[in-house]
């Protein structure tokens, strides 16, 4: 199965991917739609008590932090000097200047971590969801949680630690062949989360399945 250059498409992540890198040796965040890898930060800065109320955040989305107009970190007027003030809730941090002038603190640090593209690793999912994926040779069941922006080549590169073979195989819904490049609603694979959620009903039980034939199985038609 062969897959076209998706070199211009971000990587997308869920919040549970974001949720599991969550200690200072391994630190993800998500903010404003997008998810950061901050652990080469917080290795660079080691010991530096600045870092705590980044590494307090692991694996959140901290998008409270900032301004979605200017994407830099919010501000507010200080009730007590009437400065404007970087809003940070959980503590000063990395890169954010104090609150009166200070020889202590290095201004020449360049671009501040949270507008550094480095530390950008891909997209946050504005919408998961979770697909059936029957392999039709071994009778394999496994549900698998996806973003809903993926096409099913990323599906398929997600299912791979399921199965190392998943490209060797002919993905279906109802009988028809997968359009690999596209995704899951536009595969005709509806999402029924609303529906499931309206009827109050178990999602995982009613599933739609995605079936992988394998390419040399003579059974196939």
């Amino acid at each position: 199965m062969k897959k076209d250059s998706q070199e211009s498409r971000p990587r997308f992540f869920t919040p549970n991917e974001v949720s599991s890198h969550n200690t200072a040796s391994d630190i993800w965040v998500s903010f404003l739609g997008h998810v950061y890898d901050l652990s080469k930060l917080v290795e660079e800065h080691s010991g530096d008590v600045l870092l705590k109320p980044i590494i307090d955040v692991a694996g959140l989305d901290i998008s409270h932090w900032f301004d979605p107009r200017t994407h830099d970190i919010r501000h507010y007027i200080d009730p007590v000097t009437h400065c404007l003030l970087p809003y940070t809730p959980n503590g000063r941090f990395i890169h954010i200047s104090p609150p009166y002038p200070s020889s202590d603190f290095a201004n020449d640090y360049g671009i501040p971590w949270w507008k550094d593209e480095k530390y950008k690793i891909g997209v946050l999912s504005k919408k998961v969801r979770f697909i059936r994926i029957l392999n039709v040779l071994t009778l394999q069941d496994q549900i698998v949680e996806v973003c809903s922006e993926e096409n099913m080549n990323e599906i398929l590169d997600r299912y791979l630690k399921y199965n190392q073979h998943a490209a060797s195989y002919t993905w279906k819904y109802n009988g028809e062949v997968l359009d690999m490049n596209k995704t899951l609603e536009e595969n005709g694979i509806k999402d029924d989360d609303t529906d499931f959620d309206r009827l109050k009903m178990r999602d995982d039980s009613y599933l739609q399945s995605v079936m992988l034939y394998y390419n040399d199985d003579l059974t196939e038609a």
